[in-house]
């Protein structure tokens, strides 16, 4: 599906960096390649979604495109999400082209969040083409839990996915949405078993994008609660570790494994935030807790030239805000109506 290019479109190391109007600048780039998922998981997507036509999709070329032109502006990691993105359609041919940069230098990071059912068959694949490291959502290691959760996920293809990983060198962190009265009394036994097995694991608060069934005032627990419950059996103990994400981390003592807390609502963790996010139409969002959004699909296919892609970001990057303003108790139906799905996680 490649055809032949006289330019790779390697990156401009001499490109003036991409800084935002806090000086913060902008080194890290989440690209959700779909909005398909084969989990239907109850604080992410309702039942019954109605996923975007192909059509509208960017083509991998463009996406290839794009990622070329954020690293030739001094993007250094690039994360790719869904959605769930190892269903979609030839998605290694993909990760083939950006791992180009990672041999140029260019490039220091290529990374991917899944919900690890596609593991089993694109680990190794993944391994050789230059990641090493990954995330796997995951939010019980109980069969029925997790089957209620996802409305139709099967645990022991995920628990197998992850072992097929870590064979495979792959280092997987856990990251754990918080759910009231579905895992909280699950989530210490989860973190004794993630260190167990070497891999680092995150707690996330439930965020309110998209319209779900029900009310996410009765999914919302506050991570707070979470780790005073957790300091009743471990140890944490802070620690300075940045991985490029939102995440604060602790070390826990019990287990000398690494925990993280990513806390959108009861605490705003954007003052360092270096990073935007792509949808799989070419909507650039410079926030995750807000609507602004650059069409830079439009841009792209308006000339095979990328100076019009380029001013585009440019200018989407001088209107990124300070900050997201979630609050759960104005979060009805959604403080955003997208889905996590749509923008990437």
């Amino acid at each position: 599906m490649w055809g032949p290019r006289t330019d790779e479109r390697e990156p401009a190391p001499a490109l003036a960096p991409l800084i935002d109007p806090f000086q913060r600048a902008i080194t890290y780039l989440r690209i959700s390649v779909t909005d398909r998922c084969d989990l239907r998981c109850v604080y992410c997507m309702a039942e019954e979604m109605n996923f975007l036509p192909k059509r509208d999709l960017l083509t991998l070329e463009e996406l290839d495109r794009l990622c070329a032109v954020f690293i030739g502006r001094g993007v250094r990691k690039l994360r790719i999400t869904g959605g769930e993105p190892l269903v979609r359609r030839d998605i290694m041919h993909l990760f083939r082209r950006l791992s180009r940069h990672l041999d140029t230098g260019a490039l220091e990071e290529l990374t991917l969040t899944t919900n690890g059912t596609q593991l089993g068959r694109f680990a190794h694949e993944l391994a050789d083409l230059g990641v090493r490291r990954i995330n796997v959502s995951l939010d019980t290691l109980d069969p029925d839990t997790f089957r209620a959760v996802t409305r139709r996920g099967d645990l022991k293809v995920v628990l197998d996915g992850i072992e097929t990983a870590r064979r495979a060198g792959l280092k997987v962190k856990i990251n754990a949405v918080a759910l009231k009265g579905v895992n909280e009394d699950a989530l210490a036994d989860m973190i004794a078993w993630a260190h167990g097995d070497g891999m680092d694991m995150t707690l996330i608060e439930v965020m309110p994008l998209g319209e779900v069934e029900g009310d996410r005032t009765d999914q919302f627990l506050p991570l707070s609660v979470v780790r005073a419950r957790l300091e009743t059996r471990y140890t944490l103990t802070p620690l300075p570790d940045r991985t490029g994400g939102p995440a604060r981390y602790v070390r826990v003592a019990e287990t000398g494994g690494r925990l993280g807390f990513i806390t959108p609502l009861t605490h705003n963790f954007c003052e360092s935030c270096n990073r935007v996010r792509l949808t799989c139409t070419g909507k650039l969002y410079m926030c995750l807790g807000q609507e602004d959004a650059a069409d830079l699909r439009a841009a792209l296919r308006a000339s095979p030239d990328d100076a019009g892609v380029t001013q585009a970001i440019i200018e989407a990057i001088s209107r990124k805000p300070k900050g997201h303003d979630f609050v759960i108790e104005r979060a009805r139906p959604a403080a955003v109506p997208r889905h996590m799905s749509v923008t990437g996680g």
